[in-house]
């Protein structure tokens, strides 16, 4: 059986970015957030992940307030701290810091009922590699359309 249950994911991530390296790291929370991003009311989409005091912080997630904790909530955007090993921290900053790599969110999940962020250590493309991406998509997708077209004869 699969534990892992996909929340929230930044589709723009892999499209923008060249995923090098993954990092599963927890989030730190509140009690409040917890329950809305239970609810699925979580988005990745203008979020990153920066390196600051010797700790790694998510910037720019958009929680949803949670209705019936109204007085409780945090601000749905503020930076959280992700939870990573000492020697995973200590890795990135390395990383980020010499050769200008950048930290991107990729999804965020439950991993046997606890909320983790996928991180990815990431390079930016330029636009003639995006164009080349989707390039790629599209005769991938003509490819499994003919394969599809012929089974069914």
């Amino acid at each position: 059986m699969n534990a892992i249950k996909v929340i929230a994911e930044n589709k723009k991530a892999r499209f923008d970015y060249e995923i090098l390296e993954n990092y599963e790291a927890g989030i730190e929370l509140t009690g409040p957030e917890v329950k809305s991003i239970r609810a699925g009311h979580i988005s990745l989409k203008e979020s990153f992940a920066t390196v600051k005091d010797n700790q790694v912080w998510l910037n720019g997630a958009h929680v949803s307030p949670y209705k019936p904790a109204a007085d409780n909530n945090a601000e749905p955007t503020r930076p959280r701290r992700l939870l990573l090993k000492r020697p995973e921290i200590d890795e990135l900053i390395g990383k980020v810091q010499a050769a200008g790599y950048t930290l991107v969110p990729i999804k965020i999940y439950f991993s046997h009922g606890i909320i983790k962020l996928d991180l990815g250590l990431a390079r930016g493309r330029k636009l003639q590699d995006k164009r080349q991406v989707l390039k790629n998509r599209a005769i991938e997708r003509e490819m499994q359309q003919e394969l599809k077209a012929k089974t069914h004869e």
